[in-house]
Order: C-alpha cells, then sequence, then structure tokens
C-alpha cells in the first residue's frame, strides 16, 4: 500500500540508504548553477539594468516583450540542434565519423534554410510581431526597429546552435562554454558602449542593445565554424558543407528527432508570449510590471533551472541500472533542495521589493503595480519549481512524450482558454486582475506537477526505452 505524498516525499528527502548523498548533489549541482547565472541570467540581466539606465517605461516594456519573444525563438532553435546533436552523437559513438560528419553538414543546411526564413519573416514583419503581442501603438513604432535588426542575429544564433549540437556530439562541452564566454564578455562591453555613445560611439540607445546582439552571435559563430573546421580532431569527420542532403532517410529522421523537442521547448516558452498578450490591455505599466516580475523569477529560478539539469543526468543513469527507489529518492531530495533554494531568494526579493524595483524602474512609473504583485506571485513561483525539476526527471526516465503531452494539455486545455476569459472580465483593480492572470500561469506549473507526481507513484513509467517508446 503506498504512503501519503506529504509523508512520502519527507521520507525520500531524510533517505540516506538510496538514492545520491546530497553532498553528492551539490557537486553536481555547483557547475551548473555558475553556469546558469554567470554565462546566461546574468548576460539577460545587465542587457536589462542597462536599458533601464535610458529612464523610459516604453522602452523597458518593450524590450520585456521582446525578450519574451527572443525567448520562444532561442528555444525553436534550441530544438533543431537537439536533433542534429543526437544524430552526430549516434554515429560517432558507433565509430562512423564520416557519417557523424554529414549529418551535421545536414542539421547546418536545415538550420540555415530555417534561420533564414524566419529571420526574413521577422525582419519585413516586425511591426506584426508587436500587433499579435497586442502592445500599445507607440511600443510597436519603438520596438520594430530593435526588431528588424535583432531578425539578423537569430539567423546567425541558428548556424552558431547547430555548430554547438556538433561539438556537444562529439563529446567536446567546454569549448561550447568558452565561445559563449567570450560572446557574452563583447556583447557587455558593446551594449554598454552603443546603448550610452561612450568611447567616441554615437548613443543608439535601445537599438545599441540590437547590434550588440548581431556582433556578438557573428562572432560566436565564427569563433564555433573555425573551431570545428580547423581543429585537427575533427579531421576524422570529413565535413563538407557543399555536400547536404546527401541521404533522404537522414534528413527525416533529424526532422523526426527534432519536432518533439521543439514542440516540448516552445510550448512553456509560447506561454509566456500569450500571457503578455493577455496583460498588453494594461498598458505600458501592465507590460513594464510583466517583464521585471519575469526578470524576478528568472533570477529566483536559476537554482531550479541547474537542478533541473542535475536530476536529468542522475536519473538517466539510475534508470540504466533499474534503480527505482533511488530514482524517486533522488527527485524528492532535488526538488527538496530547489524549493529551499528559490525559497530564500524569493523571501529577500519580497521582504524588500522597493529596492529591487527601483533598480529597473527609475521613473517610478510602475513601482506600485509590481511592489502589489510580487509577494503575491513570488509565493506561487514554487509551483514552476517543483515543475522543472519534476520534468527534468521524467526526461531522464524516458518518459519525454509524457512531459511533452503535459505541457501541451495544460497549456493549451487550461492556461489560454482561463487566461482568456479572466482578461476579457472587466476588473477594476489592476494589480487583482494582473495577479489573477498571471497566477494561472502557475497553476497550470501545479496541474503538470500533480501529472508527474501521479506518474512516478504508478508503474508505466518504468517501462521505456531511451526513446521514450515501451520496452516491453
Amino acid at each position: 500500500m503506498k504512503s501519503g505524498i506529504i509523508f512520502s516525499f519527507f521520507t525520500g528527502v531524510i533517505d540516506t540508504a538510496h538514492g545520491e548523498k546530497y553532498r553528492k548533489i551539490m557537486k553536481y549541482f555547483i557547475p551548473e548553477f555558475i553556469s546558469a547565472l554567470v554565462l546566461y541570467s546574468l548576460v539577460g540581466l545587465l542587457d536589462t539594468y542597462f536599458i533601464a539606465g535610458l529612464k523610459s517605461t516604453e522602452t523597458y516594456a518593450t524590450l520585456g516583450v521582446t525578450n519574451t519573444f527572443l525567448h520562444y525563438m532561442t528555444k525553436f532553435f534550441e530544438g533543431i540542434q537537439v536533433g542534429g546533436l543526437i544524430l552526430v552523437g549516434k554515429y560517432n559513438g558507433a565509430g562512423d565519423f564520416k557519417t557523424a560528419g554529414k549529418s551535421f553538414t545536414d542539421a547546418f543546411w536545415v538550420a540555415a534554410i530555417t534561420g533564414f526564413v524566419i529571420s526574413s519573416m521577422m525582419f519585413f514583419g516586425a511591426y506584426w510581431v508587436y500587433y499579435f503581442c497586442g502592445v500599445p501603438e507607440d511600443m510597436i513604432y519603438l520596438g520594430a526597429p530593435y526588431l528588424r535588426i535583432v531578425a539578423v542575429k537569430i539567423f546567425f544564433m541558428a548556424l552558431y546552435l547547430t555548430f554547438v549540437g556538433f561539438m556537444r556530439g562529439v563529446k567536446d562541452t567546454k569549448t561550447p562554454m568558452i565561445i559563449f564566454s567570450i560572446g557574452a564578455v563583447v556583447f557587455i562591453i558593446l551594449d554598454y558602449i552603443l546603448i550610452y555613445g561612450k568611447l567616441g560611439f554615437p548613443k543608439m540607445g535601445f537599438q545599441g542593445s540590437a547590434v550588440a546582439s548581431v556582433i556578438q552571435y557573428l562572432l560566436m559563430f565564427i569563433l564555433a565554424a573555425v573551431i570545428v573546421f580547423f581543429s585537427k580532431k575533427n579531421k576524422i569527420y570529413e565535413i563538407n558543407l557543399f555536400a547536404p542532403f546527401q541521404s533522404l532517410s537522414r534528413i527525416i529522421t533529424l526532422i523526426k528527432l527534432s519536432i518533439p523537442v521543439v514542440i516540448d521547448k516552445c510550448t512553456v516558452a509560447f506561454s509566456y508570449l500569450w500571457l503578455g498578450r493577455m496583460i498588453a490591455p494594461m498598458g505600458k505599466i501592465g507590460l513594464a510590471t510583466f517583464a521585471i516580475v519575469k526578470d524576478f523569477e528568472r533570477i529566483a529560478l536559476i537554482p531550479a533551472v541547474a537542478l533541473a539539469s542535475v536530476v536529468t543526468l542522475i536519473v538517466s543513469n539510475d534508470y540504466g541500472k533499474r534503480d527505482w527507489v533511488g530514482i524517486k529518492s533522488n527527485a524528492k531530495k532535488i526538488v527538496f533542495l530547489g524549493a529551499f533554494m528559490v525559497s530564500a531568494i524569493l523571501i529577500v526579493i519580497a521582504i524588500f521589493p522597493h529596492f529591487f524595483v527601483h533598480i529597473f524602474d527609475k521613473k517610478g512609473d510602475f513601482t506600485d503595480l509590481a511592489v502589489a504583485v510580487i509577494p503575491v506571485l513570488s509565493v506561487l513561483i514554487i509551483f514552476d519549481v517543483v515543475q522543472l525539476i519534476l520534468s527534468g526527471a521524467m526526461r531522464g526516465a524516458s518518459n519525454v512524450k509524457t512531459v511533452m503531452i503535459t505541457r501541451l494539455a495544460v497549456i493549451g486545455i487550461w492556461f489560454m482558454p482561463c487566461s482568456y476569459f479572466l482578461s476579457e472580465v472587466n476588473i477594476e483593480n489592476t494589480a487583482v486582475k494582473f495577479m489573477l492572470i498571471y497566477s494561472l500561469f502557475y497553476i497550470g506549473n501545479l496541474i503538470m506537477a500533480i501529472v508527474y507526481i501521479t506518474r512516478f507513484r504508478g508503474e508505466k513509467w518504468k517501462t521505456l526505452d531511451p526513446s521514450g517508446n515501451n520496452s516491453k
């Protein structure tokens, strides 16, 4: 007979006989945390801080909307990258280095063509992107020139991520980290110089950030290409970018591998786009508050994001050993660690909201609204922590389809219809309406977490092979 969920959870948290010790979990966690903090979150936060220094609420709100859309695009191309990574890794592991090189060539051209099409659509359809997001007309005309420049970055990002997929496929994870570190430093320096017009450069303001991002990804693409093509250890792959699409079956396999990952990654990213669309009728103040809540959420969730990667690694190894008790014990321990770490950050933000909001709201336009909603939403973010870590555990246990289907169902059946209904309801108190709409997103995360917990408490999750199909 199964024990109660709460009792079972705390039993797993203090379990010293099964799963990894907390010391071992922290050993995996620290490098992932540093990478997530320094290489990814810090860059975006510094850019946001520089833009906030322009003391324009419209610009800050427009950046928030744009970053939400760009996050969606990034997840899309990350999904495509994974397909190439899997194929390259498969053939590399089998010692078929020439086919691994051909797989990279195929993945490169799929990404190049897709990237060119999407970048072109962004460039010529910049106005309609913001129109879909429902932002005010003045913000559309502020953001459209920015997005046209960033469209060029998206193309180079698609190419760069393909090279990263190849390097990871041949078990080189250090080089992508070094390249991104170089690109991040260059971006931060240029971002500051171009936004404020330092060292003799013209003051470009908002568009300076876009130009800096284009240079960043162009540089990273060039560095990645030089390393892949001129490194002696890569000669065995006989890479020839001018001989793509030699195998139709390989192209079909690449697409089949990429589509589920693209759907999974883009589903949650789209939910933020939709959330912004529902908040847009509140005007620039509502959108600026949406931007700062997302920024604080990103800061708070850094430990959870790192732990989600850790749990996937640990569970995948335990799954291979069929250590079912160990998997559950590790998942509970990591959920506990994530909830504790994120809660500590959220408590500090919730106690001193005025201080943190003022960092980004120099004029005080949206401080009152942000301060009113942040403490309440901080409590609900814990649902996202549980969902993030358990979805990572599900992937480690080969239940990738469970994660994809759950996310699609919750976002499509619960979050989108309910948030649309609330956005149409006449609620005079802006803070209440904002919190209700945003809360639906976190409640959706709770529903996902419940699905994953129910799955783990059953038996079917134990019978899947690495591709996610039933092994029996």
